[in-house]
């Protein structure tokens, strides 16, 4: 009979996508540089500009769910290089847009995409004056806080992984020494040690591609909007009214368009590098700690807000709401620990009643003691 893999073969079987997925998955890197080039040398329709844009906010968004459900920051170790590709990807979406934005904004704003015209319309309302400061608000928070604090994270990281690697590994050479581990689990332990370090200093690095990011999207949005009235007014005769509201909305859209995945990864990697080498998902860390171990906060809070709520002048419906809520959640997890100990307490076994007799068994044998004399130094016993 005839080899069920030859038969397939033979048959021109179509393979399963896991399979592709397996055999070319080597070439989703290469792909990706090869698209990010493309993207700046060659114009690109509308149409392809509202899919890549899409992509990248998709990508975002699948960066920051893993960052957000890792075990421990080395399960991501590939993530200053996927911040990379992330950020040159986005660059390339920008430059590509201006181009478009460039040379068919006279058009109108339905020129350069869906997506951007919707983004410059639906997101600010269609009002550029607005667009320019919710703009300016995203670039402020992404630049200043959530970029400069994941940056100094994993610089003061890096530096502390570096200062502790020595008394790790003399640690970890001490426990094998000792019998306490093996030499495979000493080996693991040091190459987790060089990867923590690895890791740390590699995010130290990335973090910079994401200022320097949000420093080009300023710069860009200037070029688009200087250079879009200069395009608008001298070259199509248009007025400049019109260049300002069409060129203002959609370089605002292209703006926002890409800043907004910005900050997604940004968050992405300051979730990451503070994740102070903890072990378990974000949700349940933070539900952990901060609702199961803090009870007594929970009820703190709820009386802190029924008080505000009965403030004379203050919103009364949003803060007793609030203060029912959280006294509602108090009662909750406090019944479930008062039952998690009672289960407890009928589970353990029964403790027998001290005795003061002492039970010989549990002592300690103890050792015959012997003399051994010369016969020489019989008499002198005897006379004492």
């Amino acid at each position: 009979m005839a080899d069920p893999q030859t038969i397939k073969a033979s048959s021109g079987a179509i393979p399963a996508p896991v399979e592709l997925w397996a055999n070319y998955q080597s070439l989703l890197g290469p792909l990706v540089l090869i698209m990010i080039l493309t993207m700046i040398v060659v114009p690109l329709p509308p149409i392809l500009l509202d899919v890549l844009f899409t992509f990248n906010i998709t990508f975002s968004l699948l960066i920051l769910f893993a960052a957000l459900h890792v075990k421990k920051p080395l399960d991501f170790s590939a993530f200053p290089t996927v911040l990379l590709l992330a950020t040159l990807l986005r660059l390339a979406l920008n430059v590509a847009a201006a181009r478009v934005i460039l040379l068919h904004g006279f058009h109108g704003t339905q020129s350069a995409g869906i997506v951007i015209e919707s983004f410059g319309r639906f997101v600010v309302g269609g009002d550029y004056v607005v667009g320019i400061v919710v703009f300016a608000i995203l670039i402020i928070i992404n630049f200043v806080v959530v970029t400069k604090g994941s940056s100094r994270i994993a610089e003061v990281g890096a530096r502390f992984s570096l200062d502790a690697m020595p008394g790790k590994q003399m640690a970890i050479d001490a426990d094998l020494n000792a019998g306490m581990i093996t030499q495979i689990e000493a080996r693991r332990r040091r190459d987790e040690v060089s990867a923590e370090s690895d890791f740390y200093g590699s995010m130290d690095g990335a973090s910079k591609f994401v200022r320097g990011d949000a420093i080009a999207a300023i710069l860009i949005i200037i070029i688009n909007l200087v250079g879009g009235l200069i395009i608008g007014v001298f070259q199509h005769n248009l007025s400049l009214a019109a260049a300002a509201k069409t060129y203002t909305l959609l370089s605002i859209g292209d703006g926002l368009v890409a800043q907004i995945p910005s900050l997604v990864i940004s968050m992405a990697a300051g979730i990451l590098v503070s994740r102070s080498g903890t072990e378990g998902e974000v949700g349940h860390l933070v539900s952990g700690q901060v609702l199961g171990g803090n009870r007594k906060g929970l009820l703190i809070t709820a009386v802190t807000l029924g008080i505000t709520g009965i403030i004379p002048g203050m919103p009364h419906v949003a803060f007793l709401f609030y203060a029912v809520l959280t006294g509602i959640l108090w009662q909750v997890l406090q019944h479930r620990a008062t039952a998690t100990v009672a289960t407890r307490a009928m589970a353990a076994p029964p403790q027998e009643p001290p005795t003061d007799v002492v039970d010989s068994n549990i002592l300690r044998p103890v050792e015959p003691l012997s003399i051994a004399i010369g016969y020489q130094i019989i008499p002198l016993i005897a006379e004492g």
